[in-house]
This record gives C-alpha cells, sequence and structure tokens, in this order.
C-alpha cells in the first residue's frame, strides 16, 4: 500500500489571502494568525498576496480571478458571516461557501474556507485566531498533495 504522507513545508508556495473588511475585527484577527502559521510553515511573507473585499459575497470572485493567473498554489478566504434578524444571513453564509467551492473545482486550485459563520460577535471572536491558523495548515497541505498527487501521476506515465 501507498500512503501520500501529510506535507506541512510551506517553502517556495505562492499563497493569496482574500480577506472581507465586513465583521473586520474578526477578519483581523484571522488574517494575522493565519500569515503568522504561513510564516511558521516556512512560507516567505513576499509570496503571500492579501486582498480585501467588502463582504463575503465578493470573495469568490475574488478568488476567481486571483486563481485565473495561475500565480498561486492556494488561496485562503477569511471572514465573518454573524447571524442576523433576517434571512440574509443565510443567503450569505450558503452563497459564500458555495461559490468558493465553485472556484477550487473550476480551477484546480485548494481554497481554504475561513468564512466564519456564527451566531453572535463573540463566538466569531472566540474562534478567529484558530480558523486563521487552521486555514494556512489546509492551504499549505493541500497545495503540497496536489504537487504529489501530479508528481505521481506524471510518474506512471515513464
Amino acid at each position: 500500500m501507498n500512503e501520500m504522507k501529510v506535507d506541512l513545508a510551506g517553502e517556495g508556495l505562492r499563497i493569496a489571502i482574500v480577506q472581507a473588511r465586513f465583521n473586520e475585527s474578526v477578519g483581523m484577527l484571522q488574517r494575522e494568525a493565519c500569515v503568522r502559521e504561513l510564516g511558521s510553515l516556512g512560507v516567505d511573507g513576499a509570496d503571500i498576496l492579501v486582498v480585501t473585499v467588502p463582504g463575503a459575497l465578493e470573495i469568490p470572485l475574488t478568488l476567481s480571478q486571483l486563481a485565473e493567473t495561475g500565480h498561486f498554489d492556494a488561496l485562503i478566504a477569511l471572514g465573518a458571516v454573524i447571524r442576523g434578524e433576517t434571512y440574509h444571513f443565510e443567503v450569505v453564509s450558503n452563497e459564500s461557501a458555495a461559490g468558493i467551492s465553485r472556484v477550487a473545482l473550476e480551477f484546480h486550485i485548494p481554497i481554504a474556507n475561513g468564512v466564519l459563520t456564527t451566531e453572535n460577535d463573540a463566538q466569531a471572536m472566540a474562534r478567529a485566531e484558530e480558523k486563521g491558523r487552521d486555514c494556512a495548515r489546509v492551504a499549505v497541505e493541500m497545495a503540497n498533495l496536489l504537487f504529489s498527487i501530479d508528481d505521481q501521476s506524471s510518474g506512471d506515465d515513464d
């Protein structure tokens, strides 16, 4: 049995982060933790691009444009959708998540979805840093996994 091992080595990876400015205090905590974790995994600061957008619904379009450039090995989506008194919470939560997934599948690029969907501000703040760190690890691991799959499949053709 062959098994691909988890690879969290970020050296040489190029990663873009798209952060929603709505609920900005949560997004900033996520971003700071994410960038710190990317650095601890070996991703060079010069290989990290941060882009901000108005809110969670604007994240998928921006991810799509970044993916289309072919300059990045993985993408990260950060933000927070916090329940309010209207149905808008469900629309934004569902549509942003679906859009992020579509971009990943369309462009075959790993996207770590760190858009929190919480009941209140306290829940969002409590999860922000951990979710930022998690997204950094997911982006690096998945970029390396896809490279390994490509390497293995090209080796089978020899």
